[in-house]
């Protein structure tokens, strides 16, 4: 048996612990052997965008300690999987960066491509609108629609369809940031802020019940402009998990 070492990054951690759960709880029903490293840290994407490098250095190397012995590193976040497998080659040796690259994925991207899921006995009879997140989009190529000329699969899409009963409508714009950024959303707020009034309004057009993501970093970011919105992180409908306790 394979066995999955998860990574929880800090923000779900410290906000979101129920999508780690999910994380657990979906890859576990999947048979596989799961392994959380209790010293794991961030993987430094703050400091790095930030221009701190050599601080940065430091976290990347306790990561590839904490996770190079496991089969697989997966994460409920593109962004955070988008650091280890796209830009940790600046601040890795040539040999750790590929070995921890090839075998880090997005909780999406490792049901989509390893594990190949073709079928989910869950429901979740409503309507859904998904918010594609820059790194997940334009770096992991996790999820334009394939009703558009893009290089991009749609990934996520094809996961939520094999969800039952529920109903997939696209957002205008769906594609666009949604202003949030890291830093960029404290060093320039104004414009995060109506980025993301922006990207809800959109949503709303569609009169979808749920805005769901991959990428709780957004989803923090837009709930902050609108408690209101019923939103949710797509590992806790694959789990069975939307409307469930922990």
């Amino acid at each position: 048996m394979k066995r999955v070492s998860l990574f929880i990054p800090c923000f779900i951690d410290t906000i979101y612990p129920r999508v780690g759960v999910a994380t657990l709880r979906l890859l576990e029903k999947l048979g596989y052997e799961v392994v959380y490293p209790k010293s794991q840290t961030c993987c430094g994407q703050p400091l790095y965008n930030s221009g701190f490098k050599d601080e940065a250095k430091v976290l990347a190397q306790k990561f590839y300690e904490e996770f190079s012995e496991f089969d697989y590193i997966v994460a409920p976040s593109a962004s955070c999987i988008s650091m280890v497998k796209i830009h940790y080659k600046d601040l890795l040796p040539k040999k750790q960066f590929e070995r921890l690259s090839k075998k880090s994925f997005e909780i999406s991207e490792f049901l989509h491509d390893e594990v190949k899921l073709g079928s989910l006995d869950i429901s979740f009879p409503h309507t859904v609108s998904l918010h594609k997140s820059c790194h997940g989009l334009r770096e992991l190529e996790l999820g334009v629609s394939s009703e558009r000329n893009l290089p991009y699969s749609n990934k996520v899409e094809n996961l939520l369809k094999l969800v039952k009963d529920i109903k997939i409508v696209e957002m205008e714009k769906a594609d666009e940031c949604c202003g949030f950024g890291g830093t960029f959303s404290v060093n320039e707020a104004d414009i995060s802020i109506k980025m993301g009034e922006d990207k809800l309004k959109n949503f709303h057009n569609t009169k979808a019940e749920y805005l769901i993501g991959y990428d709780n970093s957004c989803l923090m970011h837009l709930s902050s402009i609108n408690p209101g919105v019923k939103m949710l992180h797509i590992v806790e409908i694959l789990a069975g998990m939307a409307d469930a306790d922990l």
